[in-house]
């Protein structure tokens, strides 16, 4: 597995399969835009089938905040160790950050406590209309 902190070489055709049990998931040309769009990327890239199997994003103002919207791992790829590997490198990159933020469901709490992650409460809105990211 290689991991890198850029988007360099990656093209729409290799993100296929992410946003499983959404939907109306994003195209990969849209998943691309995100991850371009980033302020912090990392990305899992199976060295044998040149094929991205999982990411994870921040956004950050790059003085005191952070939020890390997205952690996904290909279903065929997941319990390999591939998602510590990301949260963990993303973390690291983040580790001059005072605060960094992630919203989750309650069945992931455990799982983002491992990384000395304090459970806390959220506000949000979901426009579903958009969740594609789609603007046509």
């Amino acid at each position: 597995m290689i991991y890198k902190n850029s988007v360099e070489k990656i093209s729409p055709e290799m993100l296929k399969g992410f946003f499983v049990d959404w939907p109306d998931h994003p195209t990969p040309e849209t998943h691309l835009k995100l991850l371009l769009n980033s302020s912090h990327v990392v990305i899992a890239l199976d060295e044998n089938t040149n094929k991205v199997v999982g990411f994870i994003t921040a956004i950050s103002d790059g003085v005191l905040s952070a939020y890390i919207p997205f952690l996904e791992v290909l279903p065929e790829y997941k319990n390999k160790g591939i998602g510590k590997q990301l949260v963990e490198r993303m973390l690291n990159e983040l580790d001059q950050i005072y605060m960094v933020d992630l919203c989750c469901d309650d069945d992931l709490v455990p799982y983002y406590e491992k990384y000395g992650m304090t459970k806390s409460n959220a506000m949000l809105i979901r426009n579903y209309t958009m969740q594609s990211g789609s603007t046509n």
